[in-house]
């Protein structure tokens, strides 16, 4: 798991350095993965140029006082495509990015106070200029949270690799 982790911390900073170059701004709201994608990006040195913050919206009035609709999460759940996408686009109106990510999701456990949480199910959006990219992963059986979140970070960065044809 250690090599999984530095690759993908090094895959981040191809990441950072790729949007430094092309001027591109980002910005995360991030619930399930708790604010790990913002501190990958920021953990390459000049990754303030890009990045323009971020959010750790771990409850659903967090994620309401942030931009996303109440409505949306009434109507589809908290834990759903709909809602990673309003976080995705809220954060990215927060911050006048032109790249907006939005995580949700439930990892080993349930969530009381959530019942469309399905234990291992994440959600996640990426808002780009004009495009929506919207995940959804049913994630393998991980000892601990920090793996989980490992695990849905390569996954979203997968997507931006892809947006960016990097590395094809």
């Amino acid at each position: 798991m250690e090599n999984i982790e530095k690759s993908i911390r090094n895959e981040y900073a191809e990441l950072v350095h790729f949007l430094i170059e092309k001027n591109i701004s980002i910005t995360t709201m991030e619930s399930a993965t708790g604010g790990m994608i913002a501190s990958l990006l920021t953990d390459t040195e000049g990754s303030s140029a890009i990045v323009k913050g971020a959010f750790v919206t771990y409850s659903n009035e967090a994620k309401i006082k942030q931009g996303v609709p109440a409505q949306t999460i009434r109507e589809f759940g908290v834990y759903s495509k709909e809602t990673a996408l309003a976080m995705a686009k809220a954060a990215k109106e927060a911050y006048q990015a032109e790249i907006g990510i939005g995580i949700t999701g439930s990892f080993a456990n349930p969530d009381p106070a959530n019942p469309d949480s399905v234990p291992g199910r994440i959600f996640f959006a990426i808002d780009y200029r004009n495009a929506e990219i919207i995940c959804e992963y049913e994630l393998p059986s991980y000892p601990d949270r920090y793996h989980y979140k490992l695990h849905t970070a390569g996954l979203i960065l997968k997507q931006l690799k892809k947006i960016f044809m990097i590395g094809e």
